[in-house]
């Protein structure tokens, strides 16, 4: 029996909270765990901190009473969705202060803690584990949340770690990651692309109230789409395992269904920035959007094998070329 074409090849997704896993590179992972390799989310904090935004639930004794333990559940139901193994990393979630964040951020929480100190588990996670890829966010954290800040710094610092022999020996042998990719699923340029495809097609958008956050975000880095994976087929995937997490989502909520279905509709890819390549292979340009449609391109397996430079996913669609008459949403599907 001939194996799947990616097995022995392990992918690390370290997340702030529980939910994020669901939210950002979600089709990704489970389509990578479908066709043979391990797929291990790590989830930094246990959202512990986190609000109840599901209407729904706001009645509900348990979330109310043991929030942190709902969501744990609502983790393990996620990672299932998706075909992916999971660890908690052990942080307390930092909260989202209104204000500084260096002062209003509880002691003791993630964001407080020195990134030498918070690295520690995520360096044994990444020792025991493996991964050939690791994905984070990147140093503006996809957007403004303490812990999604601290999520890029202890990514980057336990990954330096982690290869070092001289770096905490007890924490195991080390592992050199061949590559680290930042979700930017949250693109400005994603959201706007599918705004104006809206428009074109005579629709409401749900998103033009976001147009200029997209803008300003988009204004303060430049957000390069190195990487874009075709992975549609696992939107329902992607879309049980958020629902799974139904402290935090509305399932009846506008912005939720509307966003899912327009994504569906008009850019069927998630899309990663290339940070860390140590393959060998020629540098991508940096100048230029969506040159690779794997993450895996030019990995080297632990038996010496390597993934071809162009990788082993099919061709994504770009952007412009996609069929937008085949699924287009309703006029009531895209209300906020």
């Amino acid at each position: 029996m001939t194996s799947l074409p990616y097995h022995g090849l392990r992918l690390l997704a370290v997340h702030a909270h529980p939910d994020d896993e669901s939210s950002k590179g979600a089709a990704t992972s489970a389509k990578y765990a479908s066709l043979g390799a391990r797929v291990l989310i790590a989830s930094m904090t246990g959202g512990e901190a986190g609000d109840i935004l599901n209407p729904a639930l706001l009645q509900s004794p348990k979330a109310s009473r043991d929030i942190a333990g709902l969501r744990r559940e609502e983790m393990a139901t996620a990672a299932a969705a998706l075909g992916a193994e999971h660890v908690w990393v052990g942080h307390v979630d930092s909260g989202l202060p209104d204000g500084d964040f260096d002062n209003q951020t509880p002691p003791g929480c993630f964001y407080r803690v020195p990134d030498e100190v918070a690295m520690l588990p995520l360096v044994h996670i990444i020792r025991t584990f493996r991964p050939q890829v690791v994905t984070t966010y990147d140093e503006l954290g996809g957007y403004p949340h303490p812990d999604h800040l601290k999520n890029h710094a202890v990514t980057m610092a336990a990954v330096e770690a982690a290869a070092d022999a001289n770096s905490h020996p007890e924490l195991g042998e080390p592992w050199q990651v061949q590559k680290i990719y930042f979700n930017q699923d949250l693109s400005a340029k994603k959201w706007i692309t599918i705004h104006e495809k809206m428009l074109e097609a005579g629709l409401e958008s749900p998103f033009a109230d976001h147009l200029e956050d997209f803008k300003k975000r988009d204004n303060q880095r430049h957000n390069w789409l190195s990487t874009r994976i075709a992975c549609s087929e696992f939107f329902s995937a992607r879309d049980r395992a958020l629902l799974s997490h139904a402290t935090q989502i509305d399932p009846e909520g506008g912005f939720f269904s509307a966003s899912r279905k327009a994504a569906r509709t008009y850019w069927p890819t998630e899309e990663f920035e290339l940070a860390l390549d140590l393959t060998g292979r020629e540098p991508l340009n940096r100048d230029l959007d969506f040159q690779e449609t794997d993450l895996f391109a030019a990995v080297t397996f632990d038996d010496g094998r390597r993934v071809p430079d162009e990788g082993m996913l099919p061709e994504s669609p770009a952007a412009d070329d996609l069929d937008v008459d085949s699924a287009v949403p309703t006029e009531s599907d895209t209300r906020a």
